[in-house]
């Protein structure tokens, strides 16, 4: 039986000036931000064979996220006052 080619992803870890950082496979890479899909914004989850923006996987990875942050804080006071980050 074949195996089904996986198609290589990467995330769009951050954007610096006219590059795109991108992680793939837990290494970083770079790319052109002009080579990105149209729109493409950081924690998008990209397929680097098309490249398009895979829009299940990035509500996947971003629910992933907000749940490790909800466990991050779980059981933690907030300091007293106001503040800004």
């Amino acid at each position: 039986m074949k195996k089904k080619p996986t198609q290589s992803r990467a995330t769009l870890d951050r954007i610096e000036d006219e590059v795109a950082v991108l992680v793939v496979d837990g290494r970083e890479v770079t790319r052109p931000l002009a080579s990105l899909p149209e729109g493409a914004r950081e924690g998008d989850v990209i397929h680097l064979d098309t490249m398009t923006v895979d829009p299940e996987a990035t509500e996947a990875l971003r629910e992933e996220v907000r749940a490790a942050r909800e466990r991050a804080k779980k059981g933690k006071t907030p300091p007293p006052g106001d503040f800004d980050l």
